[in-house]
């Protein structure tokens, strides 16, 4: 982000100018810089002129509206500051985007723009486009602000499909060594994994990594990976909420692959330094290569619960539970879970044909250590009742195969657009003429 023009008062002398300057800066700039003036840069009106196009105020806080709206935090008010930094320099890539797709006479067409919203409404608000523009006017922003990211990202997806896509090529060589090295790595750990990519220069390093912890700390109060993604990633991924898909260490940068291998599933990690730039990463499922994904396996269960009086103690309540503990301990497997019904009281429901993969994470992973005919560990609450899931059968999936010959064609083509692409817009970004308000 350009700091825009300073106010000198005073200038260093010679002899202060010398001393301050940095035996190993090759560009001679002081190592203590000291700046002149009393301009502030986070004061500055927070608008932009892109090769004549403007950027108005009303055009950021709208967007902001769309990211905040995503996130169930209070924002405090430097991270919206930063929030705002970051919001501008996306307009400006997306003005960037847009104004290249019109030089280059493939301008996205208004109806293009009308059906991706319309799609969008379909899937949030019954498709009723109405419905959707007037929930974006409740949150202070606009169904121009989001269709002015729909033109974005596809005047963005039509350069890319002239310019990039045409002249990456991916030989059969290369495939078939893909596929030679997954079978040489069957049963090793792969990862699903979810990025979201902030480049950074020398000069702005510093900026790029306060924002990139700001987003980190947001994720982790529970913010939408996926909508951060969409706003503030500038991989190519960033469409698809920052999916990297299935992917193993070695196909990652070595800071990014250290990270991942101490991560469980659920994670977040970051921001992580790399060649270029800050990466932040979401561990969405862990399995090992070309054998059977534990979590497709099919589980029959029975879930044996207990239920407290609205007016219960916390004393009583603990007593209870440990009753019921006790009591878990004593069954001898599936056969037996009915006593707890006629001894106790409790409620005894069988769920067959689940999908581990659909269970809550922590549940998931104590489901799956158990043998037939045992139990969890009691979970749950006196206000929703506490309960035991019991393994009564488990089916387990074939090992699965390698992936085809055209899928590692497609990943290894999408790897290679995405460096194209980032290198493409530094490309625009260096051309552009950008004036700051």
């Amino acid at each position: 982000m350009a700091a825009g023009l300073m106010s000198f008062t005073a200038f260093p002398t010679g002899a202060q100018t010398q001393a301050q300057t940095g035996a190993g800066n090759s560009i001679g700039l002081p190592d203590n810089v000291a700046v002149i003036g009393t301009e502030q840069p986070r004061e500055r009106s927070a608008t932009a002129v892109v090769n004549g196009y403007v950027i108005t105020r009303t055009d950021i806080n709208q967007r902001v509206a769309l990211v905040t709206s995503a996130s169930q935090n209070q924002f405090r008010p430097e991270d919206l500051e930063r929030l705002r930094e970051q919001i501008l320099r996306n307009l400006i890539d997306e003005t960037l985007k847009v104004q290249a797709a019109q030089a280059q006479e493939m301008p996205v067409s208004r109806a293009q723009i009308e059906q991706t919203y319309n799609r969008l409404a379909a899937q949030n608000f019954s498709q009723d486009p109405e419905q959707m523009g007037v929930y974006l006017e409740s949150i202070g922003s606009s169904a121009a602000a989001l269709k002015r990211q729909i033109e974005g990202e596809l005047a963005w997806e039509n350069l890319l499909r002239r310019n990039i896509t045409p002249f990456v090529n991916v030989s059969a060589e290369e495939v078939n060594e893909v596929l030679k090295r997954l079978e040489e790595s069957r049963g090793t750990d792969e990862y699903q994994l979810s990025e979201i990519y902030l480049s950074a220069t020398p000069e702005n390093r510093a900026a790029v990594e306060r924002n990139a912890a700001a987003i980190m700390e947001q994720l982790g109060q529970g913010g939408s990976f996926v909508a951060y993604a969409r706003q503030y990633s500038e991989a190519t991924t960033a469409v698809v909420g920052g999916d990297l898909g299935w992917i193993r260490l070695g196909q990652l940068p070595p800071q990014l692959a250290a990270s991942v291998r101490q991560m469980q599933p659920g994670q977040l990690s970051g921001p992580i330094e790399i060649p270029g730039g800050f990466s932040i990463l979401y561990l969405t499922n862990k399995r090992q290569v070309l054998m059977a994904d534990p979590n497709n396996a099919i589980l029959n269960l029975k879930q044996i619960a207990i239920t407290f009086e609205p007016d219960v103690t916390q004393e009583e309540a603990d007593a209870k539970v440990a009753q019921f503990a006790g009591f878990v301990d004593t069954l001898r497997g599936c056969a037996d879970a009915e006593r707890a019904q006629t001894e106790l009281g409790a409620s005894v429901v069988e769920n067959n044909q689940i999908q581990a993969s659909r269970l809550p994470e922590q549940l998931r992973n104590m489901v799956m250590q158990l043998q037939l005919g045992q139990t969890t560990r009691p979970f749950g609450s006196p206000q929703d009742g506490v309960r035991v899931l019991m393994l009564c059968g488990r089916d387990d999936p074939q090992d699965s195969g390698a992936p085809t010959f055209e899928q590692i064609m497609n990943q290894i083509e999408e790897e290679r657009i995405d460096k194209r692409a980032q290198r493409y817009l530094r490309d625009l970004r260096n051309d552009a003429y950008i004036e700051y308000n």
